[in-house]
């Protein structure tokens, strides 16, 4: 997929492209609530960890429960939402994979807005687990996400079995199949009006998406160390938009067949 480009005029919403195309809801099935599939959004970090820091004092941690909130509201009557934190609380990376089996989820989430490995890193991207990294930037960034346990917990993160025995497991097999399915569905259904990142489809050995039995993407939204994406993510229109965007291709995402 090639890199967005931007026009002068949307500086403010560096994220987003031209809205020429209205978004078009899926249809709805007539199911009753509880036998809508459960979608898990996990915002990322919280209360201890306020994950990246943007250079004008933007917490990403407050950035994406907003969009986690702003995108459940969408996916409302659609499908059933959880959320692994509501508020600003800290969670370890563990505590949100277990939440996610659990609550038995179809399809789990976890929004980001870090600070990327390179300066110039702008635009949307989706990741997937893998016990090798795609390239630098995926695995730079798993490394930074997998420290938070010990950084703000003192402790580590999965010290359960290693992904590559969890790899070899017939049913994560496929679920990393469905994973990989769904982010490439979510890719090619937002490229169209949010900017992604070059090479926005990679995989890396997150501890948030070890979970063997739940398909498991993690998306970052934008990076806060670009000056760009910050003022993008910091604009409430623009994750309102935002949220529309991913809340339809989610809704659509979530009644095939592979995630019913």
């Amino acid at each position: 997929m090639k890199r967005r480009v931007f026009l002068s005029g949307l500086m403010m919403t560096p994220l987003l492209a031209p809205p020429a195309l209205a978004l078009v809801q899926p249809k709805r099935k007539p199911l009753a609530t509880a036998e809508l599939p459960l979608l898990v959004l996990d915002p990322g970090h919280g209360g201890r960890d306020p994950g990246a820091v943007s250079a004008n004092g933007v917490y990403e941690k407050d950035i994406v429960l907003d969009m986690a909130h702003r995108l459940a509201g969408e996916l409302r009557g659609l499908v059933n939402v959880m959320m692994t934190r509501e508020d600003d609380r800290f969670l370890e990376l563990d505590e949100r994979v277990a939440f996610a089996r659990a609550n038995k989820a179809n399809l789990f989430v976890s929004l980001h807005a870090d600070s990327a490995p390179t300066k110039e890193a702008r635009g949307l991207s989706a990741y997937t687990l893998s016990d090798k990294a795609t390239d630098h930037f995926a695995a730079q960034l798993a490394t930074d996400q997998n420290l938070v346990d010990e950084r703000y917990a003192g402790k580590k993160s999965g010290q359960g079995a290693a992904v590559s025995d969890i790899l070899f497991d017939l049913t994560a097999q496929q679920t990393v199949g469905a994973s990989r399915y769904a982010k490439q569905q979510l890719l090619s259904g937002v490229e169209s009006h949010i900017t992604l990142l070059d090479h926005p489809a990679r995989a890396a050995n997150f501890v948030v998406l070890r979970a063997p039995d739940v398909p498991s993407v993690l998306i970052e939204t934008g990076f806060l160390s670009n000056p760009l994406d910050e003022a993008a993510l910091n604009d409430a229109a623009t994750r309102t938009r935002m949220a529309a965007i991913l809340g339809r291709e989610l809704g659509a995402l979530l009644q095939d067949p592979l995630f019913t």
